[in-house]
């Protein structure tokens, strides 16, 4: 059996373990929460930049439909048929953002459908 003093220096003080689990517990919440979120920084950037790309790309194009029809249709949509080309350049948008929303909502489907 060991001596009484060779037991007291194997033991740890409370202060001691609540140091080990504080600092266990800040090791986990990083490995947990702040390193993934670091690599997916490029990701998420990436994301974002083709989102503001692809709203630039409809809001030009919703303005290249509603000038077209502005000025190409001559004196057929004048008077009461001004707000033609605006529904059509509505319509054009909001078919647009409900194939995006679609396409967003859509489950992936990853099993093995696809060769």
């Amino acid at each position: 059996m060991a001596p009484a003093g060779a037991k007291k220096a194997d033991e740890k003080g409370t202060a001691e373990v609540v140091a080990d689990l504080w600092q266990l517990v800040k090791d986990y919440a990083k490995q947990e929460t702040v390193d993934p979120l670091k690599s997916m920084g490029r990701f998420v950037g990436f994301g974002i930049g083709g989102a503001v790309l692809a709203g630039l790309g409809v809001l030009f194009a919703s303005l290249a439909i509603l000038r077209g029809l502005q000025t190409e249709t001559g004196e057929h949509l004048t008077g009461s048929l001004t707000w033609v080309p605006y529904a059509v350049t509505a319509v054009f948008t909001a078919v647009i953002v409900a194939v995006a929303g679609r396409a967003i909502t859509k489950p992936n489907r990853t099993d093995g459908a696809r060769s």
